[in-house]
C-alpha cells in the first residue's frame, strides 16, 4: 500500500483497502466462514483410517509404511512429507495398527485440517496395516534441520 507518511490517507490506487490489503470496509458477510468447517488444530488433531485386522500377522512392513508416507506431498512444497521431516514418529504395533505423530511447517498451514487424514488413508491402504491414527503435534516445532538431504537438494537448502 502506498501511503503518504504525513497523512493517514491511502494513495488513490489503494482506495478502500486496509493495511492488510483487503477490502474490509464493505458489508460483513453473513454465515459461517471457512474456519467453521475445518477441525480445530490449535492443540493438535488426530485423524483415523483403516480397521482392525481380523488375523494380524504382526507389525506392518517398515518399507511399505515408509513408501506410503513418501507418497503424501504438501501441495505447496514439491517434496514428500517424509523427506520434509514432518513425520516425527511411526509406531508399528503387533496387531498391524500404526500410530504416527507428525507436524506441519507452520501452525497456520492451510492443509492442517486435511494432511493428517491424507497420511492416515495412505497408510491404511498398505497391506498388513489395520487401524491408523495420525496425530498432528506442534511441539517440538518443525524446523528445516529436520529435512532429509534429498529434500534439501530439491529445495536448494
Amino acid at each position: 500500500m502506498t501511503q503518504d507518511h504525513n497523512s493517514k490517507t491511502a494513495a488513490p490506487d489503494d482506495a478502500g483497502l486496509d493495511n492488510d490489503g483487503l477490502d474490509n470496509d464493505g458489508p460483513a458477510l453473513d454465515g459461517p466462514g471457512l474456519a467453521d468447517f475445518l477441525p480445530d488444530t490449535s492443540n493438535g488433531y488426530i485423524a483415523k483410517a483403516g480397521a482392525p485386522l481380523e488375523n494380524p500377522a504382526g507389525q506392518a512392513d517398515p518399507v511399505a509404511v515408509e513408501d506410503a508416507l513418501k507418497s503424501v506431498h504438501d501441495p505447496e512444497i514439491p517434496v514428500n512429507i517424509y523427506d520434509l521431516g514432518l513425520i516425527y514418529d511411526v509406531e508399528r504395533r503387533q496387531n498391524g495398527d500404526v500410530y504416527v505423530t507428525m507436524s506441519l511447517t507452520a501452525p497456520g498451514c492451510p492443509v492442517a485440517g486435511e494432511m493428517p487424514g491424507q497420511v492416515a488413508r495412505a497408510l491404511a491402504a498398505v497391506d498388513g496395516v489395520g487401524e491408523v491414527s495420525v496425530e498432528l503435534v506442534w511441539s517440538p516445532p518443525w524446523t528445516p534441520e529436520r529435512m532429509s538431504d534429498d529434500a534439501r537438494l530439491a529445495l536448494d537448502f
